[in-house]
């Protein structure tokens, strides 16, 4: 093996060097395939009607979700007041029983039919 023949060229520059980082020597344009559809598109009247078709499909996914919630809304609000009505009535019935309790107690009281008397 000949010493005097360099095993690796070096690329020459006017300062005679080069830098060794390979995003400052490679000059090509930029790959941009991230872009989104409506900034690829080549002209402005597409890329207005596309903007249209999706706010227009945004606005009715809304409106269908808001129907569906109201619906949700609707059905709870009729539970509440079934189990308010419920509520309402069993108090009714607790109240009933403990005024008929008491009634019945003043009829046997009125009439001497106490634990002391008749046993």
């Amino acid at each position: 093996m000949d010493h005097h023949q360099p095993l690796l060229s070096l690329a020459s520059s006017s300062a005679g060097r080069i830098s060794g980082k390979g995003w400052k020597s490679k000059k090509s344009a930029t790959v941009r395939s991230h872009l989104p559809n409506g900034v690829k598109t080549k002209s402005w009247a597409a890329r207005m009607e596309q903007t249209k078709k999706t706010l227009a499909i945004k606005k009715l996914e809304q409106e269908l979700k808001d129907e569906k919630q109201a619906e949700i809304n609707r059905r709870l609000e009729i539970t509440r007041e079934r189990r308010k009505a419920a509520e309402e009535r069993q108090r009714l019935e607790q109240e009933k029983a403990k005024m008929g309790a008491r009634k019945a107690a003043r009829m046997r009281r009125k009439m001497g039919r106490t634990k002391k008397i008749n046993g």
